[in-house]
């Protein structure tokens, strides 16, 4: 991930761009442009292109980047001056290294074309949505199971969570809404409700990669939006988990079953009688396969037939590209809101001289009032589409030094 340069940093590397006359690239319309820093920089940077900018205008924020002793640095500004190859523009507020993107993204090309297909079948379905979610390969587990066999997995999982819990409880959200607290928290986050033990509290942080846990500070946000104010907050999150031992659950887990982005229901286990350990990381791993495996089982029996949809091309508009991804946007709908990270698309480049298959995955998204837009890293590009797209979209032959030098992200 891209990491922000600490002041002291930032401003010795602007000192060093005047200093040693360090070459900056600028890339627009398939144009390489080469600028330098004509003073030492304080409010303002005043820069020298190797000639005038083409199309150049006045409060146009243009993305800026230069190697430092092999570190690719990037910065972002916003131009407030110009004449012939002379510009001037705000200091840059920040500076950014340790980057995770392949190549430099530019703005999209006038005659790109860009279509996209969802990879895999989708659904509509009445059950709760999440605005993102833990996508992943089945397992091991899977081996040892028959997806067909719908009550044969659910006895297996039922033998398994009898080791270690004194009661269980599936539910699927098809005929009944979630209702209790613990329902409804699961179904808008789509992560696990999990007390390891009932005398103590929610856990405080979250030991997984990518978030699965209600952490105490989610618990209690989600107790603001039930309308409980801020000054009581902690003492119902206390009720909340006393409530539960003095009914005599000492350790309580409710694991989400997700199908996509949808919350289809929960596997939910306690122990209520002494003699068993409290549930640990290990016991919810084994839970989140049996979900994903129930999940899958139950698209295999046709059980979400019914909502699949047809899969068919869409045009976002293209935010800008680079040879490694690219950013689009699309208004907020029922299609947009299936856009989710780690969501893979098929990626159609239909350029004048030639058309481009590639698959791509979201790796980020964000919104505003109108729109989302989601940031996609290509995979699996073969090497003569990567150079026909490189050539394509930065107007120069593909190097090896391309591949060292142009370095950003999606």
């Amino acid at each position: 991930m891209a990491t922000p340069i600490k002041r002291i940093e930032k401003d010795f590397l602007l000192k060093v761009l005047y200093d040693e006359q360090i070459p900056i690239m600028y890339l627009k319309n398939r144009t390489e442009y080469v600028l330098t820093v004509e003073k030492p920089t304080k409010n303002q940077i005043f820069f020298k292109a190797d000639r005038p900018v083409a199309g150049l205008k006045i409060r146009k924020k243009i993305d800026l980047m230069f190697d430092y002793r092999g570190q690719v640095i990037i910065f972002a500004v916003e131009v407030s001056a110009i004449k012939d190859e002379h510009i001037v523009a705000e200091a840059p507020e920040f500076l950014y290294k340790n980057l995770d993107r392949s190549f430099s993204r530019v703005s999209t090309p006038q005659d790109l074309q860009v279509q996209f297909t969802f990879l895999g079948d989708r659904y509509s379905l009445t059950y709760p949505k999440v605005a993102e979610y833990e996508s992943g390969e089945l397992g091991e587990m899977v081996r040892n199971v028959d997806p067909q066999n719908l009550s044969g997995l659910i006895d297996q999982m039922a033998a398994y969570i009898k080791g270690y819990a004194n009661g269980y409880k599936l539910v699927i959200f098809k005929d009944v809404k979630p209702a209790s607290h613990e329902e409804r928290i699961l179904s808008e986050t789509g992560k696990t409700l999990f007390l390891p033990s009932t005398l103590a509290n929610f856990p405080r942080s979250d030991p997984y990669p990518k978030k699965r846990i209600v952490t105490e500070d989610m618990f209690k946000r989600y107790l603001e939006s039930t309308g409980v104010d801020l000054s009581y907050v902690d003492d119902a999150c206390t009720r909340f988990i006393k409530t539960k031992f003095d009914s005599g659950v000492f350790s309580d887990a409710w694991v989400p079953v997700l199908f996509q982005e949808y919350v289809i229901g929960y596997i939910h286990i306690w122990i209520n009688k002494e003699g068993k350990l409290p549930f640990d990381y290990g016991v919810l791993d084994t839970l989140y396969q049996f979900a994903k495996i129930l999940a899958y089982s139950l698209k295999v029996n046709g059980y979400f037939e019914t909502g699949k949809l047809k899969n068919e091309p869409f045009e976002g508009k293209v935010i800008d590209i680079s040879a490694s991804g690219l950013l689009f946007a699309y208004p907020h709908c029922q299609l947009s809101s299936a856009l989710l990270p780690d969501s893979e698309l098929s990626v159609k480049l239909i350029t004048p001289r030639r058309t481009v298959n590639a698959h791509a995955r979201i790796v980020r998204r964000y919104r505003d009032n109108s729109q989302g837009y989601f940031g996609c890293r290509f995979l699996d590009m073969e090497p003569e589409d990567l150079r026909f797209v490189f050539e394509y979209i930065y107007g120069k032959p593909f190097t090896d030094m391309d591949v060292n030098f142009l370095t950003g992200q999606v």
